[in-house]
């Protein structure tokens, strides 16, 4: 089965260049010259991962990032020609999972865009129902968890914030966005709430919680080892 990318650029000749190296690795393309258009074509399709310009008309690439995270943790890339760090910051605050600074290869960033596929995706079953790590096995279909073949019992947001970690896996996670990606921008919680999942996620998965790594004053991250 394809992977199926939305391509958000307003510039057409960009937008065209890029799309003609994706279709080469076999991506199915979705093209969006403007934020709103982008948002109808993600809420009327399925996209597997998304490529997002920041400086558009109608609604800039922060606006639709923003939007489209409330509904949904999908692959975003976020392009721009700002080299700023408040820009990459903000980028990730609102759940940006690359960052590519123009002029950049389309090339490489088909590559990064099928890495990230990869590492979101895991070791997984039939179209990715089944995540498997070890010991640990993530049933997305029938919503469980289990280790060595024996059912865990997870709370709602246990089993969000594993799945979320595991979507993520390799990447250094700060508790602002996990507590924000997990709970939501409108959580009055503090951190701490992230630090008792944490623990409460690595008792219950046993010798399995190995793999929920905290990496000092930065935050969490699920690391697969080998």
């Amino acid at each position: 089965m394809k992977r199926r990318i939305l391509l958000v650029e307003d510039d057409m000749l960009m937008r065209e260049f890029i799309t003609d190296y994706f279709k080469k690795e076999q991506w199915e393309v979705y093209e969006a010259e403007n934020g709103k258009l982008a948002l109808e074509i993600f809420e009327q399709n399925s996209i597997d991962l998304i490529v997002l310009d920041i400086m558009m008309p109608e609604m800039d690439g922060w606006s639709v990032c923003r939007r489209i995270r409330e509904k949904s943790s999908i692959p975003i890339i976020i392009i721009t020609a700002r080299v700023e760090d408040d820009d990459h910051l903000m980028g990730f605050e609102l759940g940006a999972d690359e960052y590519v600074t123009k002029p950049f290869s389309p090339r490489v960033l088909v590559a990064r865009a099928t890495a990230l596929m990869k590492r979101t995706e895991g070791t997984t079953g039939r179209e990715g129902e089944l995540f498997t790590c070890g010991n640990l096995t993530v049933n997305k279909l029938a919503h469980t968890v289990s280790v060595s073949g024996n059912t865990i019992s997870l709370s709602p947001k246990e089993y969000d914030l594993l799945l979320f970690l595991i979507k993520h896996n390799g990447k250094v996670l700060p508790r602002e966005y996990i507590l924000d990606s997990v709970w939501g921008y409108d959580y009055f919680g503090d951190l701490r709430t992230v630090d008792t999942h944490i623990k409460k996620l690595r008792a219950k998965l046993g010798d399995e919680g190995r793999y929920i790594r905290t990496v000092i004053r930065a935050g969490y991250k699920f690391e697969i080892e080998g």
